[in-house]
């Protein structure tokens, strides 16, 4: 089964009611064409605003895509680096990674909008919130980091895996110019 399957078309969701306003947007074709380039770049913002903000990655992913016109499905795809099996080892990470470059140690204690609020009445957005800069700057720069890292990772294994087809075509005489018979 190809997992190119899953992946709704451009006709199917222009065909969506619900979708349809998007049209002029979302009809653009280079949104959709499988390249080295888009593919890259897709898959590059969907990891960045995937790491970056916590809620609505999917909305905020595709409008850059489509202003970048990157690969749109691998750009929505790949937000999913961070879901609720990932969430925390992230963050944790990047509230340490934060911690360490801005040299605050300590988590903090709360904030001016949440001191009153009992530890287990708060929110997650509250208790993000409270976490302040060291998770900010950490967030950013795994995010900026990792963004930059998967494009040239993806360009670097695309351009391999094409090379490498061209060569295997070329040993198995499949790649060969025509001869012009009438040239002699």
């Amino acid at each position: 089964m190809s997992w190119r399957r899953l992946i709704p078309t451009r006709e199917a969701l222009l065909a969506n009611r619900w979708m349809r306003w998007l049209a002029p947007w979302l009809g653009h074709r280079k949104l959709w064409h499988w390249s080295r380039r888009g593919v890259a770049l897709g898959v590059a913002l969907g990891v960045f605003f995937g790491l970056l903000i916590p809620l609505a990655q999917i909305p905020v992913t595709a409008a850059a895509a489509i202003v970048l016109r990157a690969n749109l499905p691998a750009a929505a795809a790949s937000t999913l680096i961070s879901n609720p099996v990932t969430f925390a080892p992230l963050y944790y990470t990047a509230y340490h990674l934060g911690a360490w470059l801005t040299g605050e140690t300590a988590l903090p204690s709360g904030n001016a909008g949440t001191r009153d609020v009992p530890e287990e009445n708060k929110t997650i957005l509250q208790r993000i919130k409270a976490l302040g800069k060291p998770l900010v700057v950490g967030l950013s720069i795994m995010a900026c980091l990792a963004g930059m890292s998967t494009y040239v990772l993806i360009d670097l294994l695309w351009r391999w895996r094409t090379g490498t087809r061209w060569r295997k075509r070329n040993n198995t005489g499949q790649c060969r110019l025509p001869v012009d018979r009438r040239a002699k």
